[in-house]
C-alpha cells in the first residue's frame, strides 16, 4: 500500500499541529494494540484538513494503522526468515528514493519507481509489461 499526495500533506499537516502541541499520538493497548490521535478535535482541525473529524481519523487509522504497522510487519516477516542482514541495504535504497523524490520538490508525489523508470511510468526493461 503506498502513499498518496492527499497522504503526504495530511502527514505534513499533523506533524504541525502535533508540534504545536493541539494533537498527539497514544497508544490503546488492546489485543492488538493500536494507535489513536487525541487532541484538540475543534474549529482548528477544520480549517487545517479541509475535513470532518471522521475524515481526520479515517485518514489516520488507514496510515498509522495499516500502512505504517504493515511496513514493519513486512520487515519483520521478511527479517524472521532470511535474517537482519539485508536491512542495511534496504534503508539505503528507500533513503535513495527519497532524496530522488525530493530532486523533483517542483513535481508531483511521485513514487521512486517512477522517477527512477522516466515520466512515462514504462518499465525500465522496456519489457512494458
Amino acid at each position: 500500500m503506498s502513499m498518496t499526495e492527499k497522504d503526504k500533506e495530511f502527514l505534513e499537516k499533523l506533524r504541525d499541529l502535533m508540534e504545536s502541541h493541539y494533537l498527539h499520538v497514544e497508544l490503546r493497548e488492546d489485543k492488538p494494540s493500536y494507535m489513536v490521535l487525541r487532541g484538540t478535535y475543534g474549529e482548528r482541525i477544520h480549517k487545517t484538513f479541509r475535513m470532518t473529524r471522521q475524515g481526520v481519523r479515517w485518514r489516520f487509522q488507514r496510515l498509522f494503522n495499516h500502512v505504517y504497522v504493515s511496513a514493519f510487519s513486512t520487515i519483520l516477516f521478511i527479517e524472521l526468515t532470511f535474517g537482519p542482514h539485508l536491512r542495511e541495504y534496504a534503508i539505503r535504497i528507500s533513503k535513495e528514493r527519497y532524496a530522488l523524490r525530493q530532486d523533483l520538490a517542483g513535481a508531483a508525489f511521485r513514487s521512486a519507481d517512477e522517477v527512477r523508470d522516466g515520466a512515462g511510468g514504462e518499465p525500465a526493461d522496456g519489457d512494458g509489461t
